[in-house]
């Protein structure tokens, strides 16, 4: 592992999704056995994941202020609500140095902190998503007006390693990686072989191969689904036609439209 790896911990959702944050023995114990696996790992985060079906009314925002004022952690917390950040809690957070966890593709910390911390899921579905390069420039920008001193940032998209090398590119040169060893049609190519199957209808290769990334040319990404959605709607039996369609939208030219 390189020396400068630093690891984050998620806590066990025994405590986030089962006991809850709230001063009794269990949940003093799983966290107690989540600051431990930091210490093992000498990990600075601990990340709560709250559910969207957890809700926090003020008797649940006064214990969560018991249970966490209470832990004495020497470590950051960092808390991903997945439900509205109500004013008391947002307080509580601001109160006890806790970080607001969000996705920097889609939004912006609401609690300002020393440390930021977005976990990168993008605009897809659930995980199903990969950054075009204007993307990852404003996931930059959504980092830099946080105004933090540290921003950590932990991808899990399905193409989370290349998004990562492309944006720890781009940060030291100011440009981008392309994404396959190709241009235009024989990129679109690249990317259906992996995993495209057929028959298949213009809405099925728009929803399971859309949010995938090409090289449209060398200086230029797109989504999949900016070129997919201009072929005619029917059923494609194989690659070569798909292709094909793509060519003849274009007129030859698979740039005349993007």
């Amino acid at each position: 592992m390189p020396r400068d790896f630093t690891f984050a911990v998620r806590c066990h959702q025994d405590l986030t999704h089962r006991i809850g944050l709230k001063p009794v023995d269990e949940a003093y114990a799983v966290l107690a056995k989540m600051t431990m696996y930091c210490d093992l790992l000498n990990s600075p985060f601990l990340v709560l994941e709250t559910p969207s079906s957890y809700a926090f009314g003020e008797a649940q925002v006064e214990a969560a202020r018991n249970f966490l004022s209470s832990a004495n952690l020497n470590l950051q917390l960092v808390w991903e609500l997945r439900a509205q950040l109500a004013p008391k809690l947002a307080s509580l957070m601001s109160e006890l140095g806790i970080v607001h966890c969000v996705d920097l593709s889609r939004e912006k910390p609401a609690i300002p902190s020393d440390v930021a911390y977005s976990r990168l899921f993008g605009k897809g579905k659930h995980n199903l998503y990969q950054f075009t390069d204007a993307e990852l420039i404003e996931i930059n920008d959504n980092a830099l007006t946080t105004g933090a001193r540290i921003v950590a940032m932990a991808y899990h998209g399905l193409r989370m390693n290349t998004d990562t090398v492309r944006f720890k590119e781009y940060k030291k040169t100011g440009t981008f990686l392309p994404v396959t060893s190709f241009v235009g049609i024989d990129s679109v190519k690249a990317v259906l072989k992996e995993d495209a199957s057929f028959p298949a209808s213009k809405r099925d290769l728009v929803q399971t191969q859309g949010w995938k990334v090409i090289d449209l040319t060398k200086d230029k990404r797109v989504h999949l689904s900016e070129l997919l959605s201009r072929i005619p709607d029917r059923n494609y039996a194989s690659l070569e036609e798909v292709l094909h369609a793509l060519e003849v939208s274009c007129g030859g030219n698979l740039v005349c439209r993007v």
